[in-house]
């Protein structure tokens, strides 16, 4: 039996949209198969946001469908996975229902955390820094209780295609660069930014969709997890190195 003390990481699956050639139903399916596999070995699961494309809890619904990867979940969670579930700029309107389903512990901003005597700095990576000032801006808004409460006033069929509409147009605007100079990433100089002031051995980021390792410096380590739109990346702790893999079926 395999010693379970490896800690995963994952993020941008994005689920609830089609994408390229990929539709959301393949990509669920391929992570559930991927959690099947890393069940057997891992201790930690961390999920570093924009797991769903769009994400409300009325009071009394949820959005349809996603049983199968909730159910996945809390499976490895009953078995002793701890699940850790960071809040994304496409998923942050959550009001208990995923801490309920999957027994994870949800966080809405990042967190530090020592592990093995090293210090990981986890988030899904939205709203860091001075970079983006215009979505930092709406981040406030749509992060306040009055847009929250205005947005429960919306019935639910009307919302949710408002919602998907949005997200659809925006991912139509965005092109992600083919060749990518690292150092000038915007969290890349964030995290040189914290690393000003305090020592952390390995940043963890998402929402940038590129999956890339930079050394910081000699004793610090960068990494971007990309996605599970078309790269399905993630990244493996075993207690002495930070892997970034490429999800391949067996």
């Amino acid at each position: 039996m395999k010693e379970k003390n490896k800690i995963y990481f994952v993020s941008d699956s994005h689920f609830g949209i089609d994408y390229d050639k990929y539709t959301s139903s393949y990509r669920e399916k391929l992570m559930i198969s991927w959690l099947d596999e890393i069940k057997n070995d891992a201790c930690q699961l961390h999920l570093c946001g924009d797991i769903f494309d769009f994400w409300f809890e009325y009071k009394y619904l949820v959005p349809r469908g996603f049983f199968q990867i909730f159910s996945k979940l809390r499976e490895l969670s009953e078995s002793g996975i701890e699940i850790y579930y960071y809040l994304g700029n496409h998923d942050m309107w959550t009001f208990g229902y995923i801490e309920e389903s999957i027994g994870a512990k949800v966080l809405k901003n990042g967190s530090f955390k020592e592990i093995n005597g090293k210090i990981f700095y986890i988030a899904h990576g939205d709203g860091l820094g001075p970079y983006d000032r215009k979505y930092n801006f709406l981040k406030k808004i749509f992060s306040s209780k009055l847009m929250q409460f205005m947005f429960k006033l919306i019935h639910p069929s009307i919302s949710f295609r408002i919602a998907t509409k949005w997200s659809s147009a925006s991912r139509k605007k965005h092109k992600y660069p083919k060749k990518i100079e690292y150092k000038n990433e915007w969290l890349v100089k964030y995290a040189k930014n914290v690393l000003e002031n305090q020592k952390v051995d390995y940043f963890i980021f998402g929402h940038r969709h590129i999956p890339f390792q930079y050394s910081l410096n000699k004793n610090s380590l960068f990494t971007n997890l990309g996605d599970w739109l078309f790269n399905f990346s993630y990244a493996v702790y075993d207690g002495e190195n930070l892997l970034l893999k490429n999800y391949k079926p067996k």
